[in-house]
């Protein structure tokens, strides 16, 4: 068994939870999209975000809401019921999170092919 080594302790792959995965080795390609969407966090109301790049593990979107890592949340994306996910870091531009099950790969390709990133700020 191979461990994952993170900057304090070292976890065996097999209990490295997917979040983990997901993020640390960035093992999914990240696509740049301008997805309008709705975030909602676990216990409070839902409110309109923009995701700026998603991949088959995960998303960054755009949030004035600041949450802490670990935080659930739930993503909806125009066609597709809410998506479960945990908030794995946060910055000035928003939230990066891990989805708690990949997305299917033929409706990754269907966002990013109708939802391309933008060129331009919105005024």
């Amino acid at each position: 068994m191979t461990n994952v080594q993170t900057q304090d302790t070292k976890m065996p792959t097999t209990i490295a939870p997917y979040a983990f995965a997901a993020e640390e080795d960035r093992c999914a390609l990240r696509h740049k999209v301008a997805i309008p969407a709705k975030l909602r966090f676990s216990g409070s109301s839902s409110f309109a975000t923009e995701v700026a790049n998603i991949s088959l593990a995960g998303f960054a979107c755009d949030a004035l809401l600041q949450a802490h890592p670990g935080t659930r949340c739930w993503l909806t994306l125009p066609g597709l019921a809410p998506l479960e996910a945990e908030v794995i870091h946060r910055n000035n531009l928003g939230l990066g999170c891990a989805l708690k099950d990949m997305l299917n790969p033929a409706v990754l390709d269907r966002y990013i092919a109708s939802y391309p990133p933008r060129t331009t700020m919105p005024a």
